[in-house]
């Protein structure tokens, strides 16, 4: 354990990510940092480049498929970064990195502010959503996002717009970047009655739960959709469904799904992962391209 210069915050060596992840796989951290505040934040890659470590930030884990080995260098989780400001007058939300997507979305609706019923489903965080532009229900980051506060290897803070993000369909120009989103404002419409936003937001919540698998561990969609056609629809006419290597299964329910059945290693998902991938481009000729994040050595 190492604590950082000028902080109460301190490294821990060797800990395990699988908890840290949706998937509940992942060997260990070499470091693992996670802070509290933007200062303790700046201090973590200031002691990382002193070490000459590599960054990995971690968000929710929700969208992440992490190596057996685990990771070298410092891993930063941001799940601590939480803070929401409501603004009344201009009708925009400030969101930490940190904070759980479905609460904020639960928190506008509570307040009649309507935009973000779409996001009640999707269990990541606010940073992770600003970097793969989620979305769903026909809605996405970009339709709302105002700007985003972004700190760089050099600690500097950098305000940021949408149009500076290169948007398009689940992707930024932060993803794969070194750059990590410290906050986020968004653009909502207040002033509904709230009871009207809320039974909309537990609509999109049941649709989710009704047609996709929650029961086992995942990380969501696997694969990006390649318009105008659905992944789970490819994989599921190709014959996929209940599809398993080890412990890593196609689900179901819904075939863009890929379920920790228990006991899974993040090997067997990357093995099922690229199955799909070979098998749907051999009977359609399109090349699914992977929405979750793999991260780590699987050769």
């Amino acid at each position: 354990m190492i604590y950082l210069p000028g902080s109460t915050y301190h490294v821990k060596s060797l800990v395990p990510l699988a908890t840290l992840t949706s998937f509940r796989v992942g060997g260990p951290a070499q470091w693992y940092v996670a802070p509290r505040n933007l200062e303790a934040l700046q201090a973590s890659f200031e002691w990382a480049k002193t070490e000459g470590l590599a960054v990995t930030l971690l968000g929710a884990g929700s969208n992440l498929l992490v190596s057996d080995r685990g990771l070298p260098g410092l891993v930063i989780g941001t799940r601590h970064l939480r803070h929401t400001e409501f603004n009344s007058d201009t009708g925009q939300v400030t969101a930490a990195a940190g904070e759980p997507l479905p609460r904020l979305a639960w928190q506008a609706a509570e307040r009649g502010w309507q935009g973000l019923e779409w996001a009640v489903g999707i269990p990541g965080s606010v940073g992770g959503a600003v970097v793969m532009n989620a979305g769903a229900h026909k809605s996405c980051v970009a339709d709302m996002l105002v700007n985003t506060q972004v700190l760089s290897p050099s600690t500097t803070l950098e305000t940021v717009t949408p149009q500076q993000l290169g948007y398009s369909y689940r992707t930024s120009l932060l993803q794969g970047s070194d750059r990590l989103v410290t906050q986020a404002v968004f653009q909502l419409q207040p002033g509904s009655d709230p009871e009207l936003v809320l039974a909309t937001t537990s609509q999109h919540l049941e649709q989710r739960r009704t047609t996709q698998p929650y029961h086992l561990p995942s990380c969501g969609s696997v694969f990006r959709n390649p318009k105008p056609y659905q992944a789970g629809w490819l994989i599921e006419q190709t014959g996929l469904k209940g599809y398993q290597i080890g412990r890593a299964q196609v689900a179901q329910r819904h075939a863009n799904f890929i379920l920790n059945c228990g006991g899974a290693t993040a090997s067997d998902i990357f093995q099922l992962i690229n199955y799909v991938q070979q098998q749907v481009e051999q009977h359609w000729a399109i090349r699914l391209e992977p929405e979750v994040r793999i991260l780590g050595q699987f050769q």
